[in-house]
């Protein structure tokens, strides 16, 4: 996950940095830091960070000459009823593409 990949995924999900720290349990100046390029980030907090966009319904793409990028897995509507479901036991949502 590149910083630009990140700023992409948070502007996609329409969430601010510090609604990314809380998913992703690290600090508001760690995502601030890695998204400016101002620093690195250790590959634990990346994968962290990750796993959180990707539980929100990112789906990360990959270079592979076209340019890496983010898009969203379900709209931000499908994502909350399905974290909802998620949350009292209920089916676990998949990608149909």
């Amino acid at each position: 996950m590149t910083p630009s990949q990140m700023r992409m995924a948070r502007a996609a999900l329409k969430i601010g940095v510090r609604d990314l720290a809380e998913m992703a349990n690290v600090t508001t100046a760690t995502l601030t830091r890695y998204e400016n390029e101002r620093g690195g980030m250790h590959a634990d907090t990346r994968d962290k960070v990750k796993r959180a966009l990707e539980s929100a319904g990112v789906v990360f793409i990959p270079e592979n000459g076209g340019g890496a990028g983010v898009r969203l897995k379900f709209n931000r509507r499908e994502v909350k009823a399905i974290e909802r479901l998620e949350n009292e036991g209920g089916i676990v949502g998949d990608d149909d593409v």
